[in-house]
């Protein structure tokens, strides 16, 4: 029998696996900051060198970026494959927020039955100061915060799905998904009975996640956006019928 030659892992690779996986997981997010080079050795009990060689690593890799005299940043492209001029067009066509509804339906949907399922105490914690910072910014109507603690909220069910392909693909779409949720709410909002309707649906859906109710919660976000689509399709033929009306006055005028 003939046995392999056990090589022993440099501790560089050691650490840089350790900070693949906290990126991966999502416990350090795009863009955010890495602890100094210094707190990072006394935190892994390893020599400062092996430190900054795991990072060159993560950096020739493009996981890391360096910012002269700010610190080293998890870079805040990862998944930036996605950002192509398609999504410039879905944003462009309106007509296509449907399919981009009925995708949600299916992501969203998944990502709330295993935040139910998985989530830990610290994960429904940071659901729930999420929530919170929603109802604030919905008390103080501050439409652009709003929508950005909206995203954050459904971010924060997907990051306790403890499925980083989830994750990261929640993430990898962003942009689009914050555009989707402003031009959906700046549409909605200005009717005060919807907008309260809207948030009373994250807090059924915060409730059944926080009591760990799997199908409660995937029901909970299909309601939600099956209720957002029916009132963007009672919208658009509104239009239409304001736009049809508006046309037979002018040729009734001429």
């Amino acid at each position: 029998m003939v046995y392999k030659r056990v090589k022993q892992p440099r501790i560089s690779d050691v650490i840089m696996q350790q900070l693949e996986t906290m990126i991966l997981e999502g416990a350090l997010k795009p863009g955010q900051r890495l602890p100094p080079e210094r707190e990072l050795a006394a935190q892994f009990e390893v020599s400062r060198p092996s430190v900054r060689e795991a990072m060159q690593k993560l950096a020739a890799r493009g996981l890391l970026v360096s910012r002269q005299g700010g610190g080293t940043f998890v870079a805040e492209d990862l998944g930036a494959g996605l950002s192509d001029p398609l999504l410039e067009l879905f944003k462009s066509h309106p007509e296509s927020q449907y399919d981009l509804l009925e995708f949600r339906h299916a992501l969203e949907g998944v990502s709330a039955y295993y935040a139910a399922m998985r989530s830990t105490p610290a994960d429904k914690a940071a659901i729930q100061a999420c929530y919170d910072q929603l109802q604030r910014f919905h008390e103080e109507k501050a439409f652009d915060k709003e929508v950005a603690a909206d995203v954050e909220f459904h971010l924060a069910i997907a990051a306790a799905t403890h499925n980083v392909v989830l994750l990261h693909m929640m993430r990898a779409l962003f942009t689009l998904l914050r555009q989707h949720i402003w031009d959906n709410l700046e549409q909605i909002y200005p009717k005060g009975e919807m907008r309260s309707r809207i948030h009373e649906q994250h807090r059924l859906l915060l409730q059944a996640i926080l009591e760990s109710r799997p199908e409660a919660a995937r029901q909970a976000a299909h309601d939600h956006l099956a209720f957002v689509e029916e009132v963007l399709l009672e919208q658009g033929r509104e239009r239409t019928r304001l736009e049809r009306a508006l046309r037979r006055s002018n040729l009734e005028s001429r």
